[in-house]
């Protein structure tokens, strides 16, 4: 029904920059929230930013200064603005947005994007 397409992903040095896209297709009648996760190997999946009904804006304390999060309401997008990487943030980098696709009083549902690799040597 939904379909996120990530994109951006890449491998770069330490203080480098990089931009991830998450692009949203499919009957979607509204989005409540979209987010960011990444997973580095051997470790949990964490949230790295999130926005919610575009009012509260969330970022992990480690990529806070450095990460932007923001979207395109118009066109289901998300991006991931991410300057001055570093080693660790090296993960498999995670889209998740909320949306409905059905009437108003319907069912929010979570979709995941595949993931896109983020790379930073040192």
């Amino acid at each position: 029904q939904v379909e996120l397409v990530e994109s951006g992903g890449g491998l770069v040095q330490a203080g480098a920059s990089l931009k991830l896209s998450c692009a949203a297709f499919g009957s979607i009648k509204g989005i409540s929230s979209v987010g960011w996760y990444r997973q580095a190997p051997g470790n949990q999946r964490e949230l790295v930013a999130s926005i919610i009904r575009d009012e509260h804006i969330t970022y992990a304390e480690s990529v806070k200064g450095r990460f932007t999060i923001s979207r395109d309401s118009a066109k289901n997008v998300v991006y991931l603005q991410m300057n001055n990487l570093k080693p660790e943030d090296t993960a498999i980098y995670y889209c998740k947005q909320r949306a409905r696709t059905g009437p108003a009083w319907g069912n929010w549902d979570d979709y995941w994007g595949q993931g896109t690799q983020v790379t930073v040597s040192s």
